[in-house]
């Protein structure tokens, strides 16, 4: 926009300006000078109820003029309080500017008749409407019935806060006479906006300041409106002093607010608006920590759960929301926004053992590594992460006074050179300790150094055991005074098992803030029961976010914890009564040291009290301590030096005395979870970019759809590179790491590529082989899922033909005989490889049949799978019991394969039909020839059977295949003839070769030409015409039959060609080995299609026969109802 026009659209805002002020200092002198002419008025009770109807409604402009009328002419007195509830209620309808204006009009005009009983009944009303809601209400709702809640009364009030400001401008609303009512409007706007932690009321801010922040914070705008310095002055000019663009619009006597009301209302809206920046710039650094943690389970889990999205959503949009009413509030009072941190370029990865032990002190890292002083990255949040009250409760119930900033850096000076002094005489004295330690020879060596109890110097205060007091409960009791709200809030304690809730406890107490309620607090957190341990880390984030503000709470509380320790310490011999106290005193202890509650030196004393005594219950309080807080102490800098010479004292004396072995392991383990030992950096395995794109495409891309794509991708890469075919094997081969449901596509892909690269699918048909052996070698618990996948990959590697059933068999024998002598198991016998309570064989069987089992159902197969489920079921009987889940696993792979197959009930009955099963199949095989014959051949029916069937599919458009629309394969050459010798002897010669192909030329000419000429009527009778005639097909058949005779011992088929010549056919007769493909195709479709007809006409033959065996029963049945009985045999 350019500045002419810049300039237009301020001096239109000037004028408006100007105008209202002109208009409400009018109205302002009409109300102060009331003049009502003395008029007899109309007291009917029906109009006065028609106007207070009216009133309610809406006093918009729309119902002004009638409403002015009515209030001239009725008399109004008896019903004053009634019309004051009225106006308020009309007043919530008044949207516009208009409408707010004519709400002001009707209200003056009832101001000049009854300004000593109308108008205080209004103040009064406006007041409660525009109050701050209940906090405690509010707090028993769920978050998003409050923001409803919220955003329900931010509407209702915005209309009533308008118009109160105007009523404080037009003299309406005064703060005393004489004086407008500027103050009433900012205490008013004071107690909304510092009781609304969640900063729901801002709205209500914005709304007025738009509106009103030149006539009650003389606010005027910089000379350049869109360009806001960052100078903090500039919004602070005086009408005087701004001589752009809204000058002064009168003298200062003529001001509707006094001068020293409008500066302390710009003082407070610029505190408020500051503190709104920080908590902007608190949300701003949440987001982009939540959006990194984001990333980073994304990294590792490939995904981000629904409930992490929602969370970020929400949170986003609160920023969102805080940031676009933080916008409004720097624009309205001319300030800058804040600058908004980016978040930090350093790694975030998560890397292990990066530390060691000589560099205790280094945590610059210490949220990035294992060896930090936090676990991980949500302890460190929990512990150093702690709001500021300060951003969400006002300054003077927190009790801050600037005045005293100088005595108190002074005073933490001293305070931190006594400490340093102590800590150097600890340093000393600890030193001392290890030279004496090192010069006595003794083996059982009790320590009595100069750092004891000294409890005859300090005297120590004997307090009973500390008991459970919980307040008294009064769920349906309303809290009405401080001293309700603080019991409510002591009785929601015991619930606050999360960072938010007791967050916002800590909000809550300090609005409640006072000598008596930190006493009262301090006493409720001292006496935490015994068993609720679960609650000490969340007390103590409370004490950590008050201890800024209130530090005589975690004073206080740490002293009575260390009174606590001493009388523990007097009490050692009993040992079973307060071992529960112990422990709640130590973990107090050690959760307040992480806050830095508790002073370093403290704890320092407290465990080197109890190394003075290193027996008895103090070895206990010592392993509670390292696991504590020993962490935090070993990699802290002002501790880690100190802290570190006494765990190597603690190591020495462990190593001097004797403990039983309960004590050791409490001591390992906490001494190992406080300083775990040196650990390696995980090397990165570093993969070249075309390593990383073939894993891309298995792991990530490879699905259904994308098989395609995939394949041409990986054809594409260089196969004459060793390291790219080292990589393919290598993902080919470990089907494991891919999702289960992906791994038939894995061998589809192999399948695919053997026809381009045959040796590759021989390497990873080895390869799995090798390792399914291995793994019945090995066994190892470790590797079960792998040997699960590389059997499921095992099984659909059959089913794409990439190997024999052979294989198959021998595999699932391997796996109910490996490792048993003479590959026979027998009851309970235990083998290293394979015992009886070691069922995951059972599982892998079931996983290859599952896989594979369906294709073993004709010819040999089928017989070679019913012998191998009898033996099965023995390998099962010599197993435990079975669980459950490995007995319905078998149960639905056996009914998978063989849905009428019964299963043996007991051990007996399995060895006899396993030694049946034996002897028949010894007495069936033959003496001569070998098994491999049977099993090709019966591989090359099933290949046939499945080509048959993948043919009808592709003619009947099925859509059930697995190579769902895809591309199909090179089809392969099909030869003819078996040999070249079959060839020569007995295929045709070469003049009928040629004589042949002449006659074919000529055929397709006359049939082209023809064609031509032939329409689609006649079409039908030319293939009717093609078809052999019935004679010839029968003299066809005899023939065959005679040739076949004849031919027996050649083995030759007859097939008939037919050609034309003219209008004529002629057939002639062709011979084709019988070893051709060609005739074996089709006698195998003959076979089949005889087999179809007998099928056919056996369910006709049975239909027909079920059919009259019903109509006889059915007469038979009639029959026997009546009195004769007949018996028909059929």
């Amino acid at each position: 926009m350019d500045p002419t026009s810049n300039g237009a659209q301020a001096v239109a805002k000037s004028e408006d300006e100007r105008s209202r002020h002109a208009r409400r200092a009018k109205l302002k002198a009409s109300n102060q000078n009331p003049t009502v002419p003395e008029t007899t008025k109309d007291s009917s009770l029906k109009r006065h109820t028609a106007l207070i109807k009216r009133i309610r409604q809406s006093l918009a402009a729309d119902n002004r003029d009638q409403i002015l009328k009515d209030v001239d002419s009725l008399s109004l007195e008896k019903y004053i309080d009634e019309i004051a509830g009225a106006v308020v209620e009309g007043i919530s309808r008044c949207k516009t500017e208009k409408d707010v204006w004519a709400a002001v009009i009707v209200i003056s005009s009832l101001h000049r008749r009854f300004s000593s009983n109308f108008t205080p009944a209004l103040v009064s009303a406006l007041s409660s409407a525009i109050s701050a809601p209940n906090r405690a209400a509010l707090s028993s709702l769920a978050a998003e019935q409050r923001e409803k809640e919220d955003n329900i009364r931010v509407s209702r009030q915005r209309p009533v806060l308008r118009v109160c400001s105007e009523l404080a401008l037009v003299g309406i609303i005064k703060d005393a006479p004489g004086r407008s009512g500027g103050e009433w409007i900012m205490k008013s706007l004071k107690e909304l906006l510092s009781n609304d932690p969640s900063l729901s009321s801002l709205p209500l801010l914005t709304t007025f300041l738009k509106s009103y922040s030149r006539p009650f914070l003389g606010i005027s705008p910089p000379t350049n409106s869109k360009q806001i310095s960052l100078d903090p002055e500039t919004g602070s000019r005086s009408d005087e002093e701004s001589d752009g663009l809204f000058p002064a619009l009168s003298k200062e006597e003529n001001e509707l607010v006094e001068q020293d009301i409008r500066d302390r209302f710009k003082r407070m809206c610029e505190g408020y608006y500051e503190n709104v920046c920080k908590k902007l710039i608190i949300e701003h650094k949440r987001l982009q920590e939540q959006d990194k943690r984001n990333h980073e389970a994304y990294i590792r889990s490939g995904e981000i759960f629904e409930d992490r999205q929602q969370a970020y959503e929400k949170m986003t949009k609160g920023y969102e929301k805080l940031l676009g009413s933080c916008q409004s509030l720097s624009e309205l009072l001319f300030l800058p926004l804040p600058s908004l941190p980016t978040i930090s370029q350093k790694s975030d990865s998560i890397l292990i053992g990066s530390n060691n032990s000589n560099h205790l002190s280094d945590d610059s890292d210490d949220t990035l590594v294992t060896g930090g002083k936090w676990e991980d990255e949500e302890e460190r949040r929990f512990y150093e992460d702690i709001q500021d009250l300060k951003d969400f409760v006002p300054s003077s119930v927190l009790g801050i006074c600037e005045s005293g900033e100088d005595d108190d850096e002074e005073k933490e000076k001293e305070r931190e050179k006594e400490r340093l002094d102590k800590e150097r005489e600890e340093v000393r004295k600890l030193e001392e300790e290890l030279q004496k330690l090192d010069q006595e020879p003794s083996a059982n060596v009790l320590l009595d150094g100069d750092l004891d109890l000294h409890e005859e110097e300090v005297p120590t205060p004997i307090p009973g055991t500390p008991r459970a007091i919980t307040p008294p409960l009064s769920p349906h009791l309303v809290p009405q005074g401080p001293s309700q709200l603080l019991t409510a809030l002591l009785v929601r304690l015991s619930d606050a098992t999360n960072r938010a809730l007791i967050d916002q406890a800590a909000i809550d107490f300090a609005f409640l803030n006072s000598k008596a309620a930190r006493k009262r607090l301090t006493k409720f957190l001292s006496q935490v029961a015994k068993n609720r341990t679960d609650l000490l880390p969340h007390y103590t984030r409370l004490v950590a976010t008050l201890h800024k503000y209130m530090p005589d709470i975690g004073n206080d509380l740490v002293a009575i914890l260390n009174e606590e320790f001493r009388y523990l310490q007097k009490k050692k011999n009993v040992v079973k009564e307060l071992s529960e106290v112990r422990l709640k005193n130590i973990t107090y202890l050690s959760n307040l040291t992480k806050f830095r509650v508790v002073p370093p030196h403290l704890i320092l004393h407290i465990f080197k009290v109890c190394l003075d005594d290193f027996s008895g219950t103090n070895i206990e309080n010592i392993a509670l301590l390292l696991e504590g807080c020993g962490r935090f102490l070993l990699r802290s800098e002002d501790t880690s030096e100190r802290f570190g010479t006494m765990l190597e004292l603690m190591r020495r004396k462990q190593s001097l005395q004797h403990f039983d072995q309960r004590q050791l392991l409490l001591l390992e383990n906490a001494y190992y979870q406080c300083n775990p030992p040196e650990r390696a950096p995980r090397q990165e395995k570093h993969r070249t970019p075309l390593e990383l794109f073939v894993r891309h495409l298995i792991y990530d891309v490879l699905t259904k759809k994308t098989i395609d794509k995939v394949l041409k991708l990986v054809r594409k890469l260089d196969w004459d590179n060793i390291d790219i075919r080292k990589t393919l094997h290598k993902v080919f081969t470990k089907p494991w790491k891919i999702t289960y449901g992906n791994i038939s596509l894995l061998a589809m892909l192999t399948y695919d590529l053997q026809r381009y690269h045959p040796d590759f699918a021989i390497a990873v048909v080895d390869q799995i082989l090798e390792d399914v052996r291995r793994g019945l070698e090995h066994n190892i618990y470790s590797t079960n899922q792998r040997r699960v996948a590389n059997i499921k990959y095992l099984g659909e590697l059959y089913i794409y033909r990439l190997i024999s059933s052979g294989l198959i068999f021998d595999t699932l024998w391997s796996l109910v005989t490996f490792g048993h002598p003479d590959g026979r198991p027998l009851l309970n016998q235990a083998v290293p490889l394979d015992m009886p309570d070691d069922f995951f064989r059972i599982r892998l069987v079931c996983v290859l049949l599952d896989t594979c089992g369906m294709c073993f159902d004709r010819g040999t197969q089928k017989k070679r799978l019913d012998n191998f489920l009898v033996f099965f079921q023995y390998y099962i009987h010599c197993k435990e019991a079975l669980p459950m889940d490995v007995d319905f696993m078998v149960s639905d792979s056996l009914e998978a394969v063989r849905p009428k197959l019964e299963l043996v009930k007991t051990i007996e009955e399995a060895a006899i039909a396993v030694d049946e099963m034996f002897n028949s199949a010894f007495q069936n095989t033959p003496v001569s020839g070998d098994s491999g014959d049977d099993d090709s051949g019966d591989e090359d029916e099933r290949r046939e059977g499945d080509t048959r069937d993948e043919e009808d599919e592709e003619d009947s458009g099925g859509q059930d295949s697995p190579t769902e629309e895809r591309a199909p394969s090179p089809d392969q050459e099909i030869v003819l003839s078996a040999s070249n010798s079959l060839q020569e002897n007995l295929g045709p010669s070469e003049e009928a070769e040629a004589e042949f192909a002449k006659e074919l030329a000529k055929m397709v000419t006359d049939t082209s030409a023809e064609s031509r000429k032939v329409d689609k009527r006649t079409a039908l009778a030319l293939w009717d015409s093609a078809i052999i005639p019935p004679t010839a097909r029968k003299k066809k058949v005899d023939e065959d039959e005679e040739d076949g005779s004849e031919t027996n011992g050649h083995e030759i088929m007859s097939f008939t060609v037919i050609t034309k010549r003219g209008n004529k056919q002629q057939t002639r007769q062709l011979a084709v080995p019988a070893a051709s493909a060609l005739a074996i195709h089709t006698r195998s479709a003959q076979l089949q299609d005889k087999v179809e007809q007998q099928h056919l006409k056996r369910l006709v033959l049975d239909y027909e026969q079920r059919e009259e065996a019903e109509e006889m029963k059915a007469l038979e049945a009639r029959n026997r109802a009546g009195a004769i009985k007949i018996r028909y045999v059929g």
